[in-house]
């Protein structure tokens, strides 16, 4: 098992979040804040750490990629300067700008833990750690307990494939799972499209609490614009495997490749009969 050797440390402790989660948590009962900045990116409290989801904070532009360009429509709602605090960095993959753009990769440096691929690590360094499928990193909690992240698999294309090809094409991508001994479960999907990876997951934690679901359904000229990451439909049959009480949608605004955007998710969580999970933070 992977583990981290230390409590993960502030990254800027004078300065607080514009908008602190736990307010807005608090407000509602929420044992676990979560806020949204567009994009894949938000920021969440479990066990008295903060963890932030890729981060992608550069302004509107265009990035070039093989075959075409990704294009940025919408600035973050917050810039890294108001996050505050953040221990951990839960970085589904380092190879798409649209998961983790330029001031991203400069937060990077400033934070004391990123969880990523093992691939991704290896690229990274500094304080990067790999997390194969199913492996786990122990993180020490301000209050002596402890936090187990483990990452779970991920498919970046179309579950037809397999995961092979498709990480051949577009890398590989974990997603993560958040488990303590006095704490309801969280899963944080990244960029997966596989509703079967879902289901083995679910299989092994499920029911999870808290479901942070990437969604959006980006398509590119890749894999014939097969879907890379799921459609609002999939996500609301991701929320019933997963049995999930609480969905934050992500991953589903602030880019020209994204086909589908919040009203969608409403829309196809409201036809699932689910709307009252849903939570757009």
């Amino acid at each position: 098992m992977a583990s981290s050797d230390s409590s993960p440390a502030a990254s800027d402790p004078s300065a607080a979040p514009a908008d602190p989660p736990t307010a807005a948590a608090e407000a509602r009962g929420e044992q676990i804040p979560v806020r949204v900045f567009g994009g894949p990116t938000a920021l969440f409290e479990y066990g008295g750490l903060t963890f932030l989801t890729d981060p992608t904070f550069d302004a509107p532009r265009s990035y070039p990629v093989p075959g075409g360009e990704l294009v940025k429509t919408a600035p973050a709602a917050a810039a890294p300067a108001e996050l505050g605090r953040v221990d951990v960095v839960l970085l589904s993959h380092d190879e798409h700008p649209d998961n983790l753009d330029e001031s991203g990769r400069a937060l990077l440096a400033e934070i004391p833990l990123t969880l990523t691929t093992p691939s991704g690590a290896r690229r990274l360094g500094g304080a990067a750690q790999g997390l194969a499928p199913w492996a786990s990193a122990d993180l020490d909690r301000p209050d002596g307990r402890t936090v187990t992240v483990t990452g779970v698999p991920a498919l970046h294309g179309p579950e037809e494939l397999g995961a092979e090809e498709v990480e051949a094409t577009v890398g590989e991508v974990v997603g993560f799972v958040l488990t303590s001994a006095d704490l309801p479960t969280v899963y944080v999907s990244g960029d997966n499209a596989s509703l079967g990876l879902v289901r083995e997951i679910a299989a092994r934690f499920g029911p999870v609490d808290t479901a942070i679901l990437f969604a959006g359904a980006p398509r590119v000229p890749v894999f014939d614009g097969a879907l890379l990451v799921l459609d609002s439909a999939q996500a609301a049959e991701a929320a019933a495997i997963l049995g999930a009480r609480r969905v934050v949608p992500v991953h589903c605004d602030s880019w020209a490749h994204f086909t589908e955007g919040r009203d969608d998710v409403v829309a196809a969580f409201k036809a699932a009969g689910l709307d009252d999970r849903l939570h757009l933070a």
